[in-house]
């Protein structure tokens, strides 16, 4: 499959180039520039222990308190002193599409379907209200260590660009039934009282920053279960792509594909983390209009879209999403 699927890219990418068009399909997209869409105010505050080294306009997670630190070490060492060590750090990238196989931050490409799994073109454009469905591919897209801005700063994830997961070929993505089998708690969670509870989580997050404990919402998004494309209460197509990258991102934590990376517990590397903890991550639109300035160009997960949605969806040529994915790193250094 992924030898399929990097011969597909390649020839696309041979005979196409620039932003993509408006065609029959609807797969629509363009490439992401890596400078000028990037909103690199986003990677602070930098902090030093709980010492803000270099601030900005946003609300932090909490730090380790002491600058320096300890991690554990091979032998003879066994010991390895640093210094603790907090900021954002851009690391995925997400196609959000209606139209199955489209990838949209690479151009608009609409790949072949290969094979029939995990459902079909969504019956709604993605843009209106009510019901949709939403196909997402998730890259690993370590931006700072690819462009080499930081080559020997050891908390980095140092990997390359790839395509880490496609929900084509996931056949729970579309499929609530099937998605209850990673999901069991959903039933717990899918009562009127728990939903009036993400009310407060909207506030918070449109305030600050989202409450980790109220884990089964997506604040102002609506609910995290169950995690799949399937959007049941769709206001606009802002809303229902980000909690569909949203989801996407609790789905990786339950399969243990991503994982927890600040805090006290992520100084020495990351760790398992089944329950996504949400204050670990901000979104940054880059399709289809990037959004690399102002105090809402990378919100927290679960900010109501109200306050910045407005021309962000272009009608024919703009109804699929990119985002890019900031992860809060706390690290002790070198």
């Amino acid at each position: 499959m992924k030898l399929w699927l990097a011969a597909c890219l390649v020839g696309l990418l041979l005979f196409r180039s620039g932003p993509a068009q408006a065609d029959s399909s609807g797969c629509t997209g363009s490439f992401v520039n890596p400078i000028a869409d990037i909103c690199w105010s986003c990677l602070f505050p930098l902090t030093l222990g709980s010492i803000t080294l270099v601030g900005g306009d946003r609300l932090d997670t909490s730090n380790p308190g002491f600058p320096l630190c300890t991690c554990p070490a091979p032998p003879p060492l066994l010991i390895r002193p640093g210094i603790a060590i907090g900021f954002w750090e851009p690391v995925r990238l997400v196609d959000v599409a209606h139209v199955p196989w489209c990838f949209v931050n690479l151009g608009g490409l609409e790949l072949p379907a290969p094979i029939k799994v995990g459902g079909t073109k969504t019956q709604s454009r993605g843009g209106g209200t009510g019901h949709a469905n939403w196909h997402v591919h998730w890259y690993v897209y370590p931006l700072i260590y690819w462009l080499e801005l930081l080559v020997d700063f050891l908390c980095l994830e140092m990997s390359t660009f790839d395509i880490a997961y496609i929900t084509e070929i996931d056949p729970m993505w579309l499929d609530d039934e099937l998605t209850f089998l990673i999901n069991p708690e959903a039933a717990l969670f899918n009562t009127p009282l728990a939903q009036a509870a993400c009310a407060a989580d909207c506030v918070a997050a449109s305030a600050g920053l989202p409450l980790d404990p109220l884990f089964w919402c997506a604040g102002c998004q609506g609910s995290l279960y169950p995690l799949d494309g399937n959007i049941q209460a769709q206001t606009g197509a802002v809303q229902g792509s980000l909690l569909a990258t949203e989801r996407m991102a609790y789905k990786l934590h339950r399969e243990l594909i991503l994982w927890g990376s600040f805090g006290s517990d992520g100084m020495c590397g990351r760790y398992p983390m089944p329950v996504m903890r949400k204050s670990q991550y901000r979104s940054q639109m880059v399709n289809p209009v990037p959004t690399s300035r102002g105090p809402n160009a990378c919100p927290p997960f679960g900010r109501t879209t109200t306050i910045y949605e407005s021309n962000r969806m272009v009608p024919v040529v703009g109804e699929n999403f990119g985002y890019l994915i900031w992860r809060k790193r706390n690290c002790c250094a070198l």
